[in-house]
């Protein structure tokens, strides 16, 4: 269930007070593996253990702690000299190599305790600054996720909004480790560039691996922790946003089921946020290949509200995006799902407040072909949604300055509205947009009107050519079928 990643430093050891820091966990819960000491649910990886390094050729010195067959409680770090911490602290981190089972409460309730304690010990310990981190232990441990719900039971994958969430039964212990990496990882103590060789390529992918955990809490802290390395480490930026970027296409062109794509899309957020301009075609392609295809899964509404907003950020950093957002959009628009158009009607306004007028010019026509028909739309919340447009200021000027093309377009819809919608409030807000459109220019709006009766007079008489045609031919079927009557 696990690998461990076990990387020594080369360097000399500080003759101050110091410890050895850890980057992730210890002892993380599994199961499976046979056990030593003290009984098969106890499990202790000796290759972890502080200055074990059978095939290292590294010169330097390392202490040597006598092997440990049970979890026993240690002394406090204030209760020992401090010429002594340091080995007390490579003392607890053997503890906490002891891997305990998880999956039954009532077992080794005693050790479990005691680790957490320990954990929570090393996890005060740093984040008091009582000691500086070198690199002379440091340990990577990271844990196979367990199968999704539906992959144990065999059954159809569920909707991911109707689904329960998993919760870790070690997340006791799981949050001290995650707690203790991000100590380690803020901490000031902590020497950047020794800690690059241990939060390595290796290191980062297997973290954003970890994000398909389907317990939200994990997904929390993940999330922090991604952010500070980002933020920390800028060897790694690249990497972490193609790791992303992976992620999103498997999940889009492949899987359509990942736990934290929300989680990953906070992230980017504010990631977008720092980029520069102009902005890279990098950038842009990510816009383009992930980031508006995201808009297609059906589960699109677990995580639209962290895709809206960094969607709108592109589009805030460079309004030349605009007609691309928009047309992405566009594209990948809900045609039978009315939660989704709603969501896709909220990003769109958002999308245009952002937008100036020479980008909005060039998608116009597309663009309220799909507004008009929403507008006419039998759910009254995508039709209230459309309509809810005209109460934006800027999305108005651009409208007005646009309304020549615009009227035209929708106002056969508006009419629809206003004779054949069934709900009331509709024909209130319809009214309004109308009103309106006749306040701005009375004389494009006598236009409009004229040539909607126009056409529903030519519709009313191709409808009565229709009947007309029908009658003749049931008048002439009828004659047939009498001539061939037998009479018996």
């Amino acid at each position: 269930m696990f690998k461990k990643i076990i990387k020594g430093g080369h360097k000399k050891h500080s003759k101050s007070d110091s410890i050895d820091g850890s980057l992730h966990g210890y002892g993380l819960p599994g199961s499976g593996h046979p056990g030593s000491g003290s009984g098969s649910s106890v499990v202790v990886n000796y290759a972890s253990w502080p200055g074990h390094n059978a095939k290292s050729s590294n010169p330097c010195p390392r202490t040597t702690l006598p092997p440990m067959f049970a979890v026993e409680p240690l002394p406090l770090f204030k209760d020992v000299a401090v010429s002594d911490r340091q080995n007390l602290f490579l003392r607890k981190l053997q503890i906490c190599c002891f891997r305990l089972d998880f999956s039954n409460t009532l077992k080794l309730v005693r050790e479990k305790e005691i680790k957490r304690q320990t954990l929570l010990e090393l996890v005060d310990f740093i984040q008091s600054g009582s000691g500086k981190i070198t690199e002379r232990c440091q340990e990577n441990i990271f844990r196979c996720l367990p199968p999704a719900s539906h992959e144990n039971t065999g059954q159809e994958a569920k909707d991911p909004e109707d689904e329960e969430p998993y919760l870790e039964p070690s997340w006791p212990h799981l949050q001290l480790v995650y707690e203790l990496l991000l100590r380690y990882i803020v901490s000031s103590d902590t020497d950047t560039k020794v800690a690059k060789k241990h939060i390595d390529h290796t290191f980062v992918s297997k973290l954003i691996d970890l994000f398909g955990s389907e317990d939200p809490r994990e997904r929390e802290y993940l999330k922090m922790i991604l952010h500070r390395i980002y933020g920390k480490f800028m060897v790694h930026r690249p990497l972490i946003r193609k790791a992303i970027n992976n992620i999103f296409y498997r999940f889009i062109y492949e899987t359509q089921r990942h736990s934290g794509i929300g989680e990953l899309l906070e992230i980017l957020g504010s990631i977008i946020h720092g980029f520069t301009l102009p902005m890279k075609e990098e950038h842009k392609l990510f816009l383009v290949r992930a980031l508006i295809p995201l808009h297609k899964p059906k589960a699109v509404s677990v995580y639209h509200q962290q895709l809206s907003y960094c969607v709108v950020q592109f589009v805030e950093k460079d309004y030349k995006l605009a007609d691309k957002v928009i047309r992405g959009l566009l594209k990948y628009w809900p045609m039978i799902n009315c939660q989704k158009e709603v969501l896709f009607l909220g990003e769109l306004e958002e999308v245009l407040e952002a937008t100036q007028t020479a980008e909005f010019q060039r998608c116009i026509v597309p663009l309220f072909r799909q507004i008009a028909r929403c507008l006419n739309s039998a759910h009254f919340q995508v039709s209230e949604r459309a309509l809810f447009l005209w109460n934006n200021e800027h999305i108005m000027g651009l409208v007005a300055h646009n309304r020549q093309v615009i009227l035209p377009i929708i106002f056969e819809a508006l009419e629809r509205n206003i004779q054949h919608h069934w709900n009331e409030a509709i024909h209130g807000l319809t009214a309004n947009v109308l009103k309106m459109f006749l306040e701005m220019d009375a004389e494009l709006f006598d236009e409009c009107e004229t040539r909607f009766e126009e056409k529903k007079a030519k519709a009313r008489d191709v409808e009565e050519q229709r009947e007309m045609i029908w009658e003749k031919l049931a008048d002439a079927a009828a004659e047939r079928g009498e001539d061939h009557m037998v009479t018996v």
